[in-house]
């Protein structure tokens, strides 16, 4: 099980799409099918927050999940290169990655758990992507370890900036957590109101979107690119998107308002590349939520606390 991680790696590593944009797809219809698992196992909390997965100090896990009276748990380990699944029995099983297409995992995903008396079954088709093809018959490409473990690199340190940011807000504040329809890590804070109905994504179905925002919010994440955008960018949005919002003036320079996606960006090379990249992401995840509470007439001064210094 032992694969060290090298004490040079590069703490904010480069994650240009062009050049990981298949282990990309493969590792996000990973996900997928790990989500769904605990989708279908775990009990509708708040705003979909069953269903999303946590960095931890080796991957990304599902944490525990019931199974009748017993308890099963299933992670990416990406320094050994397995998706490991484990049952409170002592019964554990692991899944080398290298080399796997999503197919490929999907099989012996299945067939292991089963193997371990878990009856578990799974809608095998992909969510919020377009033309989205169905796990088992998903055969392009290769998983590559390396690039899945620069950009797990990158998650431990959105991670961490992220849970500073998050401890300021002493009101309602979801949990940090990786939503694999979309591959996005993410931290939502809530005014407390409740918002208007969402009009809807494109290939989301309502039932999931009138959940998701059925309370105003400022949501802050971070997302490997594609589509829109062409690199691995950090954003922020408010819903209902308050008016003056999208003229706010947020720091730091390299963000700006995107008019196609409704959202605040700040590109993941200007954070990893600064002198102090905690401090410019903090910036940037700061001023975007002032932005929406200040034009939003958030209570601030009951929903926010001053962080103490170290002693």
């Amino acid at each position: 099980m032992s694969n060290p991680i090298s004490k040079t790696a590069d703490v904010w590593p480069a994650l240009p799409l062009q050049e990981w944009n298949e282990t990309y797809h493969i590792l996000h219809m990973w996900t997928q099918i790990v989500g769904k698992i605990r989708l279908a196992q775990t009990p509708l909390v708040n705003h979909w927050w069953n269903v999303t997965l946590y960095v931890t100090a080796r991957g990304l896990t599902t944490s525990p999940m019931p199974y009748g009276s017993s308890t099963f748990e299933i992670y990416f380990d990406f320094v050994a290169h397995e998706l490991v699944i484990s049952k409170d029995n002592g019964d554990i099983r692991a899944i080398d990655l290298a080399g796997l297409s999503v197919a490929g995992l999907y099989e012996k995903l299945m067939e292991t758990i089963h193997s371990m008396d878990l009856d578990v079954k799974i809608w095998p088709v992909p969510m919020e992507v377009a033309n989205p093809i169905r796990f088992d018959q998903d055969k392009a490409g290769q998983f590559d370890p390396g690039q899945a473990l620069r950009f797990w690199h990158a998650l431990v340190q959105v991670n961490r900036v992220f849970t500073e940011f998050r401890s300021a807000f002493i009101g309602k504040v979801s949990p940090i957590h990786f939503f694999w329809g979309g591959c996005d890590h993410a931290v939502t804070r809530f005014s407390g109101r409740v918002a208007p109905r969402h009009p809807g994504i494109p290939g989301v179905p309502d039932f999931i979107t009138s959940e998701g925002y059925s309370h105003e919010v400022s949501s802050c994440g971070f997302w490997p690119g594609g589509g829109a955008i062409d690199g691995a960018a950090f954003y922020s949005y408010a819903y209902a998107e308050p008016q003056g919002y999208k003229e706010y003036r947020v720091s730091p320079p390299e963000a700006y308002y995107s008019k196609e996606l409704g959202e605040f960006l700040l590109p993941y090379d200007a954070v990893r590349n600064a002198d102090s990249p905690d401090q410019k992401l903090l910036q940037f995840l700061q001023s975007t939520y002032e932005a929406a509470a200040t034009c939003g007439r958030w209570d601030r001064t009951a929903l926010e606390r001053k962080i103490p210094l170290a002693a």
